[in-house]
């Protein structure tokens, strides 16, 4: 089986890292992965996205160009992104900082107040392992506790303190539903 997801948002919300995470996560488990950022023009607060894609089989192009999968950080991206969605597809978005309301009726929409949770945890940069939680528990694409490995990797400089936080703020999400 193979799944295609986009994560976006603004630069500086953990969208490329959270990319990072999912392919290393995949790899974990003896998938196939492609991990492709796109970067906008400024790093922290331009536009920010990547492309992942998560396969039981061999994987031809790491280009995504209609994703399974949508982890939305931002207004932008949701107008952006949304109608890229397959039908039937899953879409993500942090309801904490995106006030409109997606438009499709074919998909299945969960909003998540990631900030407010990650805020709730005492850091709300953490939004976004709060999302790949949410997603871990409603795809069981990939397990929680190789996400929690594989962000132990991302972040190998960080101190023990704030890889704990992170992996509360994947269980918060994974627990969201």
């Amino acid at each position: 089986m193979t799944r295609e997801l986009i994560i976006a948002g603004f630069g500086g919300q953990g969208v490329v890292s959270s990319g990072i995470i999912l392919a290393h996560a995949g790899m974990l488990e003896d998938q196939h992965v492609t991990f492709f950022p796109s970067y906008g023009a400024e790093m922290r607060g331009g536009t920010a996205n990547c492309s992942v894609v998560i396969s039981s089989e061999p994987v031809a192009s790491p280009i995504v160009a209609e994703p399974d999968i949508l982890i939305i950080m931002n207004e932008p991206s949701l107008i952006r992104f949304e109608p890229q969605l397959k039908p039937q597809g899953l879409l993500l978005y942090n309801k904490t900082l995106i006030k409109s309301e997606p438009k499709r009726t074919d998909i299945t929409i969960i909003p998540v107040p990631a900030n407010a949770i990650a805020e709730e945890l005492g850091q709300g940069r953490i939004a976004n392992m709060v999302m790949l939680g949410v997603m871990a528990k409603k795809t069981t694409l990939l397990k929680l506790d190789t996400l929690k490995k594989a962000q132990r990797v991302r972040y190998k400089k960080a101190s023990e303190e704030q890889l704990n936080l992170n992996d509360q703020a994947l269980e918060r999400g994974y627990n969201f539903l």
